[in-house]
């Protein structure tokens, strides 16, 4: 999401969970995900930045961000991971990858005007997570999943007619958001330890980058207003801000109501395309994404009832992920 993702930590069993600490939880949630919404109203301020120096920025001040947050905090677990290696190291330099791609992919489409597709690439992700578990876990899938997956395909085939393309934007970011998650689940750090290591894997690139493109002069960067600069120095504490309310959330909420919350981030971004970056949203664009509304009602109708079933059935549920 556009931003940055991981699957959180359900409560912890005890005693019954205190009605206030779900309602600060829940408003936590929702200010995570409507900062992830909005998030097309920042990269619009830096159109004219090419999409590779605002994602070397991006990097760059995330680090730095994220491990001040970290050393105040007292919390090493970052450095310890970087240092003993291991599966969890290859999966988060793997999931550095990944997010590298997503957030290239999405600042390039706020640039052009392609925020609509941005959008419906974070509604369709849970069907790409359905999918993934299909291929690379060889799950199988319900009827209704069957159901969902299929109004999904037609969605896309609806908007390759409308767009003239196929929608690989969307499809990009669902799917590197989708593997992002899949390679994550299995490491059980906080959100804030695992951006600071993927950003400290990809903080050198980034550097040299930013290196290269300030000694050839094809950097932005300094050669612009001030608001602009100072606005691509702000990009660590907008990709930091919402992560620490995601994290503060998932700690207090049910992971259902995390799963409902995801979807606002789509929805606001789809508002702010349409109505504040002027965006078209023509009749056949409508239509498919109606499509993939009723393919969501439909997972979640599925989710709902794997829910009920009894402990030791095998349940495929929504998870919450943080963009």
């Amino acid at each position: 999401m556009t931003n940055h993702a991981e699957p959180a930590a359900g409560p912890t069993a005890g005693p019954g969970p205190d009605p206030a600490e779900q309602r600060r939880g829940a408003l936590y949630g929702v200010a995570a995900y409507s900062l992830w919404g909005v998030f097309p109203l920042v990269f619009h301020q830096l159109r004219d930045v090419a999409a590779v120096e605002v994602l070397l920025h991006r990097i760059t001040w995330s680090f730095a961000i994220v491990v001040a947050v970290l050393a105040v905090r007292g919390d090493r677990a970052w450095l310890r991971l970087l240092r003993t290696g291991g599966e969890d190291r290859r999966r988060l330099v793997a999931a550095a990858g990944l997010i590298s791609v997503n957030w290239l992919v999405y600042v390039w489409a706020v640039a052009e005007g392609r925020v609509l597709e941005a959008a419906l690439g974070y509604y369709i992700n849970p069907l790409v997570s359905v999918l993934l578990g299909v291929v690379l876990l060889h799950e199988r899938l319900s009827r209704l999943q069957v159901v969902a997956i299929a109004l999904a395909a037609v969605a896309v085939g609806v908007l390759t007619v409308a767009y003239g393309q196929v929608p690989w934007i969307s499809l990009v970011l669902a799917a590197s958001f989708g593997l992002y998650g899949y390679l994550k689940k299995a490491v059980r750090v906080t959100a804030l330890t695992s951006l600071a290591v993927e950003t400290a894997v990809l903080v050198p690139i980034a550097s040299v980058g930013l290196v290269v493109l300030e000694a050839t002069g094809r950097a932005a960067f300094l050669r612009g207003s001030v608001g602009r600069d100072a606005l691509l120095l702000c990009l660590g504490a907008v990709t930091a801000a919402p992560l620490l309310l995601f994290a503060a959330s998932a700690r207090r909420v049910p992971l259902v109501l995390l799963g409902l919350l995801q979807y606002l981030t789509p929805t606001l971004q789809l508002v702010v395309g349409v109505a504040i970056l002027g965006e078209d949203l023509t009749p056949e664009r409508l239509v498919g994404f109606v499509l993939v509304w009723v393919a969501l009602v439909v997972l979640g109708a599925d989710a709902a009832r794997s829910a009920r079933r009894p402990a030791d059935d095998p349940v495929t549920g929504l998870t919450a992920d943080a963009t």
